[in-house]
């Protein structure tokens, strides 16, 4: 559940930090096509006034790394207040197996939506295999409460629940025939679909064109904000890629947009991810450049946070609490950091809990998800896979509260 489905919400000072580069492939959450991690930032020239004060930048026209004397705030044994790990914790209709997601949000009466890509990952997916891939669980049993969607998706990305039930989802990929796509969707809660974002099949930066859209939200007024182009964090990104945040009225009409790729303030590598706190602030998890940047809803640049490390996904529950899941990092992708979902407030760039990723199969790393979110009783809910499970196994996982 976002802002607008919560009445209240959550900064601080930044740690000097060195800013991180992104890494990761193109193609998808799973790093396929930069199986290493390794990307170097486009070099660009910033300005260090536009910059809060603990916020430490690379010299001008070089690439960012990770400072050499900052640690994971995870390492340092903080408190783990959700122990209990279900995995697989919900099922899917008609006996189906879980493939990969990436996305789960609370909706206003307190139960759990997700989507699963329809068994699969970039392959085919929701476009040729066509169940029902929005889903609803009931938040103490499990129990499926609603699905549909069959046959409007090629890869489901984001989620967002607004105030009223309603359903938003992205499509990330565009699919060979070009009909569907790099588009954001709008359900009913009952699935009838309401609203189109974008030219369906058709990626661009043009006046209504989307280019891979990662996540959603919408703002208590029923303003949309959408976090577009995800190929922007591989190290050579295709022409035409995006890093931007594009603003557009409830009724779904263009109001402006703000970002490209890059490394400076208000400059996007993949903004994966998009949350609200109680003060109507947007929070876009950054995950290229391994960090939060905070924004008010006219696209100023406010503030950005580096100690929730690699994030794919956000949630903010009613009491500002900031909830930043990690799915990636680990190796050369975010070197000395750990997966999991660091926790702290809104208010300030400093993690206070950590839920570490649990062990999965025969895996040399802890497996996190990469969408998150929370019941008003404190069980975080995981979206694992594609990045945290191989693309076939994917699924929730409640890590219960205490």
């Amino acid at each position: 559940m976002s802002f607008s489905d919560r009445s209240s919400r959550g900064i601080l000072s930044c740690i000097a930090l060195t800013l991180a580069v992104g890494c990761g492939g193109p193609a998808e959450d799973d790093m396929a096509a930069d199986p290493d991690g390794m990307a170097e930032a486009s070099a660009g020239t910033v300005s260090p006034t536009a910059i809060s004060s603990g916020f430490v930048l690379p010299p001008t026209g070089t690439t960012g790394t990770p400072a050499d004397d900052v640690t994971d705030p995870a390492a340092s044994m903080l408190p783990n207040p959700n122990p209990t790990v279900i995995t697989h914790w919900a099922r899917l209709p008609n006996g189906r197996e879980w493939g990969s997601t990436a996305g789960a949000d609370i909706g206003p009466d307190g139960h759990v939506w997700a989507y699963d890509r329809c068994g699969g990952g970039l392959d085919g997916g929701c476009d040729t295999n066509l169940v029902d891939p929005i889903v609803k669980y009931d938040k103490d049993t499990g129990a499926l409460l609603a699905a549909f969607g069959a046959g409007v998706f090629v890869t489901p990305h984001g989620i967002h629940v607004d105030n009223d039930g309603n359903v938003w989802v992205t499509d990330f990929a565009g699919n060979e025939a070009g009909t569907k796509g790099h588009q954001v969707i709008k359900f009913s809660p009952d699935g009838e679909i309401l609203m189109r974002l974008g030219q369906a099949g058709v990626p661009g930066s043009g006046p209504g064109q989307l280019n891979q859209p990662n996540d959603v939200i919408t703002a208590p007024n029923g303003d949309i904000f959408v976090a577009d182009g995800h190929s922007g964090q591989g190290q050579n990104p295709a022409p035409g890629s995006t890093g931007r945040i594009l603003k557009y009225n409830a009724d779904g009409d263009f109001i402006k947009e703000w970002g490209e790729i890059g490394i400076g303030p208000g400059e996007f590598r993949t903004p994966h991810a998009l949350e609200m706190d109680s003060q109507g602030r947007l929070f876009v998890a950054d995950r290229g450049n391994h960090r939060i940047q905070i924004f008010d809803q006219e696209g100023n640049y406010l503030d950005s946070y580096y100690q929730f490390s690699r994030i794919s996904g956000l949630f903010i529950t009613e009491d500002d609490m900031l909830y930043a899941i990690d799915s990636e990092t680990g190796g050369t992708n975010h070197p000395g950091w750990v997966t999991g979902i660091r926790i702290g407030s809104a208010d300030a760039d400093e993690v206070t809990a950590f839920i570490p990723g649990h062990a999965y199969q025969e895996r040399a790393w802890n497996t996190a998800g990469e969408g998150v979110a929370v019941d008003a009783d404190g069980n975080v809910y995981g979206a694992e896979g594609p990045g945290s499970r191989p693309a076939v196994d994917g699924g929730l996982t409640k890590y219960v509260r205490r």
